[in-house]
């Protein structure tokens, strides 16, 4: 397996880690989108969201929340983006799942919401029908 995150997470690559226990690791993005862009990663490899089993994810949030107050605490910002994706069309581009930590400053130029959009699609109730019998 050719994975980047996975090869910082062991060593074969380096990165400007932050945080580090047993199950997550959080480290410095490369490319940030603003200063202090930080990345949760958990150490064990998982493509996404769709195979990310429950006791992993919460480790990850745990990691981001800790990792969210330190950025708070350390640079200030007026505000914080967390930015999770999944697969091509969702805009993943490394398949580790991770999450970004992004400081946020009025006028910063980042886009990463959407304006409220009326769209024309099926009635709400029917979509919500849908997910509900998926949890059942």
């Amino acid at each position: 397996m050719d994975c980047i995150f996975c090869a910082i997470v062991e060593g074969r690559a380096t990165a400007e880690v932050v945080f580090e226990d047993e199950e997550t690791l959080a480290f410095m993005a490369l490319h940030p989108a603003n200063p202090g862009h930080t990345l949760v990663v958990p150490k064990k490899h998982v493509r996404n969201i769709y195979t990310l089993d429950e006791e992993t994810g919460a480790a990850v949030v745990r990691t981001t929340v800790r990792v969210a107050r330190a950025v708070k605490a350390a640079l200030q910002p007026e505000g914080l983006s967390l930015l999770q994706t999944n697969e091509p069309a969702g805009g993943q581009s490394v398949f580790h799942f991770h999450v970004h930590v992004i400081p946020r400053w009025r006028g910063d130029g980042l886009h990463p919401t959407r304006p409220p959009i009326k769209r024309s699609t099926r009635p709400l109730h029917e979509i919500a029908t849908q997910i509900k019998e998926q949890l059942r």
